[in-house]
Protein backbone atom coordinates (compact mmCIF):
# COMPACT_ATOMS: atom_id res chain seq x y z
CA UNK A 1 0.00 0.00 0.00
CA UNK A 2 1.36 3.66 -0.46
CA UNK A 3 2.10 5.62 2.54
CA UNK A 4 -0.96 7.39 3.37
CA UNK A 5 0.51 10.71 5.66
CA UNK A 6 2.56 9.51 8.37
CA UNK A 7 0.03 10.49 10.99
CA UNK A 8 -2.48 9.33 13.58
CA UNK A 9 -5.83 7.99 12.75
CA UNK A 10 -5.44 9.67 9.13
CA UNK A 11 -7.15 7.17 7.40
CA UNK A 12 -9.07 3.68 9.47
CA UNK A 13 -7.95 0.74 7.68
CA UNK A 14 -9.52 -2.93 8.26
CA UNK A 15 -7.59 -4.57 10.37
CA UNK A 16 -7.15 -8.57 9.68
CA UNK A 17 -4.32 -11.11 10.66
CA UNK A 18 -3.60 -10.72 7.03
CA UNK A 19 -2.76 -7.59 6.81
CA UNK A 20 -0.01 -6.53 4.91
CA UNK A 21 2.45 -4.27 3.32
CA UNK A 22 3.31 -5.10 -0.90
CA UNK A 23 6.21 -2.42 -0.99
CA UNK A 24 8.20 -0.59 0.59
CA UNK A 25 6.19 2.61 2.29
CA UNK A 26 7.80 6.33 2.34
CA UNK A 27 7.94 8.72 5.02
CA UNK A 28 6.43 12.24 3.56
CA UNK A 29 8.91 15.03 2.46
CA UNK A 30 6.62 17.38 4.42
CA UNK A 31 3.98 16.57 7.25
CA UNK A 32 1.70 18.13 6.04
CA UNK A 33 1.31 17.59 2.35
CA UNK A 34 -2.08 16.16 1.76
CA UNK A 35 -1.80 15.41 -2.18
CA UNK A 36 -2.80 12.05 -2.88
CA UNK A 37 0.44 10.36 -5.13
CA UNK A 38 -1.70 9.40 -8.28
CA UNK A 39 0.68 7.91 -10.78
CA UNK A 40 1.28 8.70 -14.52
CA UNK A 41 -0.82 5.57 -15.19
CA UNK A 42 -4.33 6.75 -15.77
CA UNK A 43 -7.29 4.27 -14.25
CA UNK A 44 -9.41 2.72 -17.34
CA UNK A 45 -12.19 0.84 -17.97
CA UNK A 46 -9.81 -2.39 -18.19
CA UNK A 47 -10.17 -5.51 -15.66
CA UNK A 48 -7.34 -6.46 -13.66
CA UNK A 49 -7.01 -10.64 -13.66
CA UNK A 50 -5.93 -12.30 -11.46
CA UNK A 51 -2.71 -14.69 -13.25
CA UNK A 52 -3.67 -18.01 -11.37
CA UNK A 53 -7.84 -17.95 -10.65
CA UNK A 54 -10.87 -16.20 -11.99
CA UNK A 55 -10.41 -13.46 -9.72
CA UNK A 56 -10.58 -9.82 -11.14
CA UNK A 57 -11.17 -6.02 -10.50
CA UNK A 58 -11.78 -3.04 -11.64
CA UNK A 59 -8.25 -1.00 -12.46
CA UNK A 60 -8.72 1.15 -9.40
CA UNK A 61 -8.74 -1.65 -7.25
CA UNK A 62 -5.50 -2.43 -8.15
CA UNK A 63 -4.61 -2.80 -4.76
CA UNK A 64 -7.26 -4.89 -3.48
CA UNK A 65 -5.86 -7.77 -6.89
CA UNK A 66 -2.19 -7.41 -5.39
CA UNK A 67 -3.15 -8.42 -1.61
CA UNK A 68 -5.11 -11.15 -3.42
CA UNK A 69 -2.23 -12.84 -5.39
CA UNK A 70 0.32 -12.04 -1.94
CA UNK A 71 -2.02 -13.58 0.06
CA UNK A 72 -3.90 -16.62 -1.67
CA UNK A 73 -0.48 -17.22 -4.36
CA UNK A 74 2.15 -16.12 -2.65
CA UNK A 75 3.14 -13.72 -5.40
CA UNK A 76 4.40 -10.55 -5.18
CA UNK A 77 5.19 -7.88 -8.10
CA UNK A 78 7.84 -5.47 -7.70
CA UNK A 79 7.47 -2.07 -8.86
CA UNK A 80 3.78 -2.54 -9.86
CA UNK A 81 3.62 1.42 -9.93
CA UNK A 82 6.19 1.65 -12.89
CA UNK A 83 4.20 -0.92 -15.27
CA UNK A 84 2.35 1.54 -17.73
CA UNK A 85 -0.44 -1.03 -18.68
CA UNK A 86 -1.13 -2.96 -15.80
CA UNK A 87 -4.23 -5.03 -17.03
CA UNK A 88 -1.75 -5.63 -20.28
CA UNK A 89 0.73 -7.40 -18.06
CA UNK A 90 -1.23 -9.39 -16.41
CA UNK A 91 -3.06 -10.63 -19.36
CA UNK A 92 0.78 -11.65 -20.73
CA UNK A 93 1.98 -13.21 -17.54
CA UNK A 94 -0.99 -15.37 -17.27
CA UNK A 95 -0.59 -16.57 -20.38
CA UNK A 96 3.05 -17.84 -19.87
CA UNK A 97 2.33 -19.01 -16.26
CA UNK A 98 0.15 -21.80 -18.17
CA UNK A 99 2.75 -22.73 -20.11
CA UNK A 100 5.37 -23.17 -17.72
CA UNK A 101 6.10 -23.47 -13.98
CA UNK A 102 5.97 -20.30 -12.01
CA UNK A 103 9.97 -21.03 -10.89
CA UNK A 104 10.75 -20.42 -14.60
CA UNK A 105 9.94 -16.82 -14.29
CA UNK A 106 10.14 -15.76 -10.30
CA UNK A 107 12.67 -15.96 -7.74
CA UNK A 108 11.83 -17.94 -4.71
CA UNK A 109 11.54 -16.27 -1.23
CA UNK A 110 11.38 -18.66 1.86
CA UNK A 111 10.20 -17.12 5.30
CA UNK A 112 11.96 -18.42 8.35
CA UNK A 113 14.48 -20.24 6.27
CA UNK A 114 15.93 -20.46 10.04
CA UNK A 115 12.64 -21.96 11.92
CA UNK A 116 11.05 -24.99 12.20
CA UNK A 117 10.55 -26.54 8.69
CA UNK A 118 6.43 -26.52 8.80
CA UNK A 119 6.39 -22.41 9.61
CA UNK A 120 8.21 -21.71 6.15
CA UNK A 121 6.86 -20.48 3.67
CA UNK A 122 7.64 -20.19 -0.04
CA UNK A 123 6.75 -16.57 -1.87
CA UNK A 124 7.55 -16.03 -5.04
CA UNK A 125 8.89 -12.59 -7.14
CA UNK A 126 8.01 -11.37 -10.40
CA UNK A 127 10.19 -8.47 -11.12
CA UNK A 128 12.14 -6.90 -14.27
CA UNK A 129 15.26 -8.69 -13.37
CA UNK A 130 13.94 -11.18 -15.50
CA UNK A 131 14.75 -10.40 -19.00
CA UNK A 132 11.54 -11.07 -20.87
CA UNK A 133 9.41 -9.03 -18.18
CA UNK A 134 12.16 -6.36 -18.01
CA UNK A 135 11.41 -6.29 -22.17
CA UNK A 136 7.74 -6.34 -22.06
CA UNK A 137 7.84 -3.66 -19.45
CA UNK A 138 10.03 -1.21 -22.03
CA UNK A 139 7.41 -2.56 -24.63
CA UNK A 140 4.19 -1.60 -22.29
CA UNK A 141 6.19 1.37 -22.17
CA UNK A 142 6.78 2.35 -25.59
CA UNK A 143 3.05 1.93 -26.18
CA UNK A 144 2.23 4.26 -24.19
CA UNK A 145 4.34 6.81 -24.91
CA UNK A 146 3.61 6.75 -28.62
CA UNK A 147 -0.02 6.96 -27.05
CA UNK A 148 0.20 9.82 -25.21
CA UNK A 149 2.44 11.16 -28.46
CA UNK A 150 -1.07 10.72 -30.81
CA UNK A 151 -3.04 12.37 -27.91
CA UNK A 152 -0.31 15.74 -27.94
CA UNK A 153 -0.25 16.05 -31.94
CA UNK A 154 -4.40 15.61 -32.25
CA UNK A 155 -4.71 18.49 -29.67
CA UNK A 156 -2.50 20.38 -31.35
CA UNK A 157 -4.31 20.14 -34.31
CA UNK A 158 -7.95 20.42 -33.03
CA UNK A 159 -8.99 23.80 -33.87
CA UNK A 160 -12.84 23.02 -31.83
CA UNK A 161 -10.90 24.40 -28.23
CA UNK A 162 -13.82 26.85 -26.42
CA UNK A 163 -12.96 28.04 -23.11
CA UNK A 164 -13.22 31.00 -20.58
CA UNK A 165 -9.76 31.82 -19.04
CA UNK A 166 -9.62 30.81 -15.26
CA UNK A 167 -9.03 34.39 -14.14
CA UNK A 168 -10.92 36.61 -16.43
CA UNK A 169 -13.51 36.29 -18.34
CA UNK A 170 -11.27 36.33 -22.15
CA UNK A 171 -12.45 33.88 -24.05
CA UNK A 172 -10.02 31.70 -26.17
CA UNK A 173 -10.84 29.14 -29.17
CA UNK A 174 -8.62 27.19 -31.73
CA UNK A 175 -5.30 26.62 -30.45
CA UNK A 176 -4.83 25.55 -26.49
CA UNK A 177 -1.70 27.06 -26.13
CA UNK A 178 -3.28 30.61 -26.84
CA UNK A 179 -4.72 30.46 -23.30
CA UNK A 180 -2.06 29.19 -21.90
CA UNK A 181 0.11 31.72 -22.91
CA UNK A 182 -2.40 34.21 -21.94
CA UNK A 183 -2.47 32.93 -18.46
CA UNK A 184 1.16 32.72 -18.19
CA UNK A 185 1.71 36.20 -19.27
CA UNK A 186 -1.19 38.04 -18.31
CA UNK A 187 -1.87 36.69 -14.84
CA UNK A 188 1.22 35.23 -13.88
CA UNK A 189 0.09 31.51 -14.20
CA UNK A 190 2.27 28.90 -15.73
CA UNK A 191 1.80 25.34 -15.38
CA UNK A 192 4.55 24.84 -18.23
CA UNK A 193 5.27 25.11 -21.76
CA UNK A 194 2.35 23.93 -24.07
CA UNK A 195 4.82 21.57 -25.86
CA UNK A 196 4.98 19.51 -23.07
CA UNK A 197 0.96 19.46 -21.85
CA UNK A 198 -1.01 16.21 -22.97
CA UNK A 199 -4.37 15.65 -22.16
CA UNK A 200 -4.43 19.39 -21.62
CA UNK A 201 -8.66 20.02 -21.13
CA UNK A 202 -8.69 17.23 -18.60
CA UNK A 203 -5.46 19.43 -16.60
CA UNK A 204 -7.63 22.56 -16.88
CA UNK A 205 -10.72 20.88 -16.21
CA UNK A 206 -9.18 19.60 -12.72
CA UNK A 207 -7.62 23.13 -12.10
CA UNK A 208 -11.25 24.75 -12.59
CA UNK A 209 -12.57 22.56 -10.30
CA UNK A 210 -10.54 23.03 -7.75
CA UNK A 211 -11.01 27.07 -8.41
CA UNK A 212 -14.90 26.54 -8.32
CA UNK A 213 -14.64 24.60 -4.74
CA UNK A 214 -13.04 27.75 -3.49
CA UNK A 215 -9.51 25.54 -3.32
CA UNK A 216 -5.78 27.38 -3.70
CA UNK A 217 -4.34 25.67 -6.44
CA UNK A 218 -0.87 25.48 -4.49
CA UNK A 219 -1.24 24.22 -1.01
CA UNK A 220 -5.06 23.41 -1.79
CA UNK A 221 -6.52 24.70 1.26
CA UNK A 222 -10.30 25.93 1.03
CA UNK A 223 -11.47 29.26 1.45
CA UNK A 224 -14.98 30.88 2.33
CA UNK A 225 -15.27 33.10 -1.02
CA UNK A 226 -13.75 33.69 -3.94
CA UNK A 227 -12.21 37.19 -2.70
CA UNK A 228 -10.49 35.76 -0.33
CA UNK A 229 -9.14 32.88 -2.30
CA UNK A 230 -7.49 35.63 -4.95
CA UNK A 231 -5.87 37.44 -2.19
CA UNK A 232 -4.55 34.45 -0.61
CA UNK A 233 -3.57 33.49 -4.01
CA UNK A 234 -2.24 36.37 -4.75
CA UNK A 235 -0.62 37.71 -1.44
CA UNK A 236 0.92 33.70 -0.78
CA UNK A 237 2.39 33.82 -4.40
CA UNK A 238 -0.07 30.81 -4.82
CA UNK A 239 -0.81 31.17 -8.34
CA UNK A 240 0.93 28.24 -9.60
CA UNK A 241 0.52 24.43 -8.74
CA UNK A 242 2.50 22.04 -6.42
CA UNK A 243 5.32 19.97 -8.31
CA UNK A 244 4.83 17.76 -4.79
CA UNK A 245 0.95 16.97 -6.32
CA UNK A 246 1.83 14.00 -8.07
CA UNK A 247 -2.03 14.40 -9.52
CA UNK A 248 -0.28 16.40 -12.65
CA UNK A 249 2.24 14.09 -13.31
CA UNK A 250 -0.23 12.58 -15.80
CA UNK A 251 -0.31 15.90 -18.00
CA UNK A 252 3.36 16.08 -18.39
CA UNK A 253 4.81 14.25 -21.74
CA UNK A 254 8.49 14.14 -20.16
CA UNK A 255 6.82 11.86 -17.25
CA UNK A 256 6.19 9.43 -20.20
CA UNK A 257 9.99 9.23 -21.73
CA UNK A 258 11.82 6.78 -19.62
CA UNK A 259 10.73 3.65 -17.94
CA UNK A 260 11.01 4.11 -14.41
CA UNK A 261 12.07 7.86 -14.32
CA UNK A 262 10.10 11.38 -13.29
CA UNK A 263 11.10 14.59 -15.30
CA UNK A 264 12.91 15.38 -11.81
CA UNK A 265 15.29 12.31 -12.38
CA UNK A 266 15.81 12.92 -15.65
CA UNK A 267 16.47 16.38 -15.43
CA UNK A 268 19.34 15.41 -12.16
CA UNK A 269 20.84 12.88 -14.91
CA UNK A 270 20.85 15.77 -17.41
CA UNK A 271 22.20 18.26 -15.11
CA UNK A 272 25.12 15.97 -13.33
CA UNK A 273 26.04 15.30 -17.43
CA UNK A 274 27.31 19.45 -17.34
CA UNK A 275 28.79 19.33 -13.84
CA UNK A 276 30.88 16.45 -15.42
CA UNK A 277 32.27 18.64 -18.22
CA UNK A 278 33.06 21.86 -15.37
CA UNK A 279 35.57 21.54 -12.79
CA UNK A 280 35.00 20.51 -9.17
CA UNK A 281 34.29 22.97 -6.96
CA UNK A 282 32.56 22.09 -3.75
CA UNK A 283 33.00 25.76 -1.92
CA UNK A 284 29.28 26.81 -1.57
CA UNK A 285 27.78 22.86 -1.06
CA UNK A 286 25.74 23.04 1.85
CA UNK A 287 24.13 19.34 3.15
CA UNK A 288 20.28 18.25 3.10
CA UNK A 289 19.66 17.75 6.63
CA UNK A 290 19.72 13.96 7.70
CA UNK A 291 15.81 13.76 9.18
CA UNK A 292 14.76 11.09 11.12
CA UNK A 293 11.12 9.84 12.09
CA UNK A 294 10.23 8.49 15.51
CA UNK A 295 9.26 4.87 15.46
CA UNK A 296 5.88 6.43 16.89
CA UNK A 297 4.61 9.50 15.89
CA UNK A 298 5.49 12.09 13.64
CA UNK A 299 8.15 13.90 15.50
CA UNK A 300 11.35 14.45 13.47
CA UNK A 301 14.59 15.64 13.84
CA UNK A 302 17.96 16.50 12.41
CA UNK A 303 20.17 15.02 14.28
CA UNK A 304 19.88 10.96 15.74
CA UNK A 305 20.80 11.80 19.38
CA UNK A 306 17.58 14.11 19.63
CA UNK A 307 15.50 11.51 18.03
CA UNK A 308 16.75 9.12 20.51
CA UNK A 309 16.61 11.00 23.46
CA UNK A 310 12.24 12.01 21.97
CA UNK A 311 11.67 8.18 21.71
CA UNK A 312 13.23 7.63 25.81
CA UNK A 313 11.61 10.69 27.06
CA UNK A 314 8.05 10.88 25.28
CA UNK A 315 7.41 7.07 24.66
CA UNK A 316 9.68 5.24 27.44
CA UNK A 317 11.76 3.97 24.63
CA UNK A 318 15.48 2.86 24.79
CA UNK A 319 16.44 1.64 21.63
CA UNK A 320 20.75 1.89 23.10
CA UNK A 321 19.36 -0.06 26.20
CA UNK A 322 17.87 -2.79 23.81
CA UNK A 323 20.80 -2.61 21.74
CA UNK A 324 23.02 -3.41 24.78
CA UNK A 325 20.89 -5.95 27.01
CA UNK A 326 20.38 -8.10 23.79
CA UNK A 327 23.99 -7.85 22.27
CA UNK A 328 21.83 -6.73 18.82
CA UNK A 329 25.14 -6.84 16.17
CA UNK A 330 24.33 -4.56 13.06
CA UNK A 331 21.48 -6.71 10.90
CA UNK A 332 19.48 -7.30 13.92
CA UNK A 333 18.91 -3.27 14.82
CA UNK A 334 17.93 -3.39 11.50
CA UNK A 335 15.13 -5.98 11.58
CA UNK A 336 13.82 -5.05 14.71
CA UNK A 337 13.42 -1.14 13.48
CA UNK A 338 11.64 -2.81 10.28
CA UNK A 339 9.76 -4.91 12.29
CA UNK A 340 8.42 -2.14 15.02
CA UNK A 341 7.69 0.42 11.91
CA UNK A 342 5.68 -2.20 10.42
CA UNK A 343 3.73 -3.34 13.42
CA UNK A 344 3.09 0.39 14.47
CA UNK A 345 1.84 1.20 10.65
CA UNK A 346 -0.86 -1.40 10.95
CA UNK A 347 -1.83 -0.19 14.43
CA UNK A 348 -0.54 -3.32 16.21
CA UNK A 349 1.05 -3.73 19.58
CA UNK A 350 4.14 -5.48 19.07
CA UNK A 351 4.59 -6.86 21.86
CA UNK A 352 1.19 -8.61 22.26
CA UNK A 353 0.35 -8.84 18.90
CA UNK A 354 -3.12 -6.77 19.69
CA UNK A 355 -4.67 -4.61 16.88
CA UNK A 356 -6.47 -1.61 16.61
CA UNK A 357 -8.25 1.05 15.04
CA UNK A 358 -5.41 3.58 14.49
CA UNK A 359 -1.94 4.54 15.08
CA UNK A 360 -3.25 6.76 18.43
CA UNK A 361 -4.60 3.72 20.46
CA UNK A 362 -1.90 1.94 20.24
CA UNK A 363 0.06 4.18 21.53
CA UNK A 364 -2.33 4.17 24.34
CA UNK A 365 -2.04 0.97 24.79
CA UNK A 366 1.70 0.47 24.85
CA UNK A 367 1.89 3.16 27.39
CA UNK A 368 -0.60 1.58 29.62
CA UNK A 369 0.57 -1.98 29.50
CA UNK A 370 4.37 -1.07 29.87
CA UNK A 371 4.28 -2.64 26.42
CA UNK A 372 6.70 -0.02 24.78
CA UNK A 373 9.66 -1.98 26.06
CA UNK A 374 8.36 -5.48 26.41
CA UNK A 375 9.73 -7.38 22.63
CA UNK A 376 8.34 -10.62 21.48
CA UNK A 377 10.64 -13.66 21.41
CA UNK A 378 13.40 -12.60 18.84
CA UNK A 379 11.89 -15.37 16.19
CA UNK A 380 9.13 -13.09 15.66
CA UNK A 381 11.04 -10.24 14.64
CA UNK A 382 14.36 -11.53 13.87
CA UNK A 383 13.10 -13.22 10.41
CA UNK A 384 14.31 -12.56 6.71
CA UNK A 385 11.61 -10.23 5.37
CA UNK A 386 12.36 -7.47 7.92
CA UNK A 387 15.91 -7.03 5.80
CA UNK A 388 13.74 -4.77 3.99
CA UNK A 389 12.71 -1.57 5.06
CA UNK A 390 9.13 -0.97 5.64
CA UNK A 391 9.91 2.87 4.64
CA UNK A 392 12.32 3.42 2.03
CA UNK A 393 13.40 6.67 3.41
CA UNK A 394 14.02 5.45 6.83
CA UNK A 395 17.19 7.59 8.17
CA UNK A 396 17.24 5.59 11.71
CA UNK A 397 18.29 3.11 9.62
CA UNK A 398 21.29 4.82 8.34
CA UNK A 399 22.40 5.44 11.83
CA UNK A 400 22.72 1.78 13.28
CA UNK A 401 26.12 0.90 14.27
CA UNK A 402 27.62 -2.38 15.84
CA UNK A 403 27.65 -3.28 19.82
CA UNK A 404 29.48 -0.65 21.59
CA UNK A 405 32.72 -3.27 22.18
CA UNK A 406 33.04 -3.16 18.46
CA UNK A 407 32.84 0.90 18.25
CA UNK A 408 35.53 0.80 21.42
CA UNK A 409 38.12 -1.64 19.77
CA UNK A 410 37.92 0.57 15.79
CA UNK A 411 38.87 3.35 18.10
CA UNK A 412 41.58 1.92 20.26
CA UNK A 413 43.06 0.30 17.07
CA UNK A 414 43.06 3.69 15.61
CA UNK A 415 44.87 5.61 17.67
CA UNK A 416 47.62 3.57 16.98
CA UNK A 417 48.00 4.42 13.33
CA UNK A 418 50.28 7.47 12.49
CA UNK A 419 48.75 9.90 10.21
CA UNK A 420 50.62 12.45 7.76
CA UNK A 421 49.33 16.23 8.25
CA UNK A 422 48.41 17.51 4.52
CA UNK A 423 49.61 20.43 4.81
CA UNK A 424 53.08 19.40 5.32
CA UNK A 425 54.76 20.82 2.28
CA UNK A 426 58.79 19.56 3.25
CA UNK A 427 59.20 17.08 1.85
CA UNK A 428 62.29 16.05 3.31
CA UNK A 429 60.79 16.48 6.98
CA UNK A 430 58.42 13.79 5.69
CA UNK A 431 60.84 11.14 4.35
CA UNK A 432 62.47 11.94 8.08
CA UNK A 433 59.23 11.08 10.02
CA UNK A 434 58.15 8.44 7.60
CA UNK A 435 56.93 5.30 9.12
CA UNK A 436 58.63 3.21 6.58
CA UNK A 437 61.69 4.47 7.39
CA UNK A 438 61.55 4.25 10.79
CA UNK A 439 61.07 0.41 10.07
CA UNK A 440 64.09 0.13 7.75
CA UNK A 441 66.21 1.35 10.27
CA UNK A 442 64.54 -0.87 13.25
CA UNK A 443 65.14 -3.80 11.10
CA UNK A 444 69.23 -2.72 10.07
CA UNK A 445 69.97 -2.01 13.64
CA UNK A 446 68.37 -5.82 14.38
CA UNK A 447 70.32 -7.45 11.62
Amino acid sequence: YSFENHSDCSVSRRKTSQDSILEPLCFPERPACSCSAVGVQSGGAELLVCLFCSESVPTQQKDALLRHLLLEHKLVIADVKLIADLAKYLLYWKGRFMEQSLTDFCSVIKTNSTGPVEKQEEYFLLCDVLPEDRLFREKLQQKRLEEVLEQQQREREDSSFHRLCMFCSEEFTGNRSSMLNHMAREHSFSIGLPDNIVYCDQFLDTLQDKLDNLQCLYCEKTFRDKTTLKDHMRKKAHRRINANNHEYDRFYVINYLELGKTWEEVQSEDDRELVEDEDDDWSDWRAHPLSAVCLFCEHQSETMEQIYTHMKESHGFDLHRLKTELNLKFYQQVKLVNFIRRQIHQSRCYGCQQAFDCRADVLRHLEAEGHMMALPEASAWDQPQYYFPTYENDALLCTLSDSEEDETDTTEHSEDVPVIAEDISNLRDIRQSSVLDQLLRSRASCS
